[in-house]
């Protein structure tokens, strides 16, 4: 059971669900089925899908936040059971339940939420000060704090620029060492204030800390190799037939979740000119459904948050 503290501070800070009805829609294709939420949040998804199954449908969910974790503690549903977790480790959670290569759809919304962006106590946001933290598990790894008190410059300028497509991310990161020798960061707006005063070229209407910030973050995380791992792990836990779900908010994710449907759309098609191969050899493992999907513009203006995201599908073949 979740702490008071816990639940409070989940209650405090609410999420809309990105592209809702959307992603439920592609995602339950039986009711009687056995799915996966990969990213809990505040349980938007599960509870929608929850009302399309049937008394025999079942739902397991996982998110490595504990705030999510206390969240899910108002589900009160027999059908739903949550554990505490990284989706990375979702087909260990699958074998666990004795439910690998049996799952009927996967839904995996990436990235970080509301309710992490709104609570300045995580850290992830250069708008409202706060420890300089951004871990989605705070009891796991290192924060960004200690990341930048301890990196070469070379190293922060690399998560600058890999993570947050950064162009000016060595002028960026060489400030970033300059201060830290009088005092190291310790909060998110002494941080955004530096990198503000270093970027040379702010866009119109964005932040000069943005895409360090994002970067950062991706990288505390390991966002994008848990993504890797997590498509993977879904591909080979789903059932024939089932559905695979993936809500990205940049192009580092999406680009990924693209790359990993088409090759295993198009099968191995990488074989030597000539080689004679039938078409069912090519080891064709998923079906697109549709193409990528944007949120309406109803959506964009009910939460702006939504703008970046896109959601892709797939069905993985019988």
């Amino acid at each position: 059971m979740s702490s008071p503290d816990a639940e409070q501070v989940a209650s405090r800070f609410r999420h809309t669900s990105v592209l809702l009805e959307g992603a439920v829609d592609a995602l339950v294709h039986d009711t009687q089925g056995v799915y996966v939420d990969g990213t809990f949040g505040r349980g938007g998804h599960s509870r929608l899908i929850l009302d399309r199954l049937d008394t025999h449908g079942r739902l397991l969910a996982m998110d490595r936040d504990p705030q999510a974790i206390a969240a899910a503690a108002e589900v009160d549903d027999q059908r739903f059971q949550i554990t505490q977790r990284e989706f990375a480790q979702l087909g260990e959670f699958a074998r666990e339940q004795g439910l690998y290569g049996k799952l009927s759809g996967v839904l995996l919304d990436v990235g970080v939420s509301s309710p992490q962006l709104d609570d300045p106590e995580r850290g992830f946001s250069f708008m409202r000060d706060g420890p300089l933290d951004m871990r989605m598990d705070p009891s796991q790894g290192q924060s960004a704090a200690e990341f930048l008190a301890r990196a070469s410059e070379t190293d922060i300028a690399y998560v600058f620029k890999t993570y947050g497509e950064e162009r000016y991310a060595k002028r960026l990161a060489r400030a970033v060492v300059t201060r830290r020798v009088e005092k190291p960061f310790t909060h998110t707006v002494d941080l955004a204030e530096v990198l503000k005063v270093a970027h040379p070229a702010w866009e119109k209407g964005r932040h000069p800390a943005t895409k360090a910030f994002q970067g950062l973050r991706i990288f505390i995380n390991g966002e994008l190799e848990q993504l890797d791992s997590a498509l993977d792990a879904a591909l080979e836990a789903l059932a024939p037939g089932g559905h695979l779900v993936v809500i990205s908010f940049h192009s580092l994710e999406d680009r990924r979740v693209k790359r990993f449907i088409r090759h295993h759309v198009r099968g191995d098609t990488d074989l030597p000119r000539g080689v004679p191969i039938r078409d069912d050899q090519l080891n064709r493992r998923l079906e697109a459904l549709g193409k990528g999907v944007r949120p309406s513009d109803e959506e964009v203006d009910a939460n702006p948050r939504a703008r970046s995201a896109v959601m892709r599908a797939a069905r993985k073949r019988m």
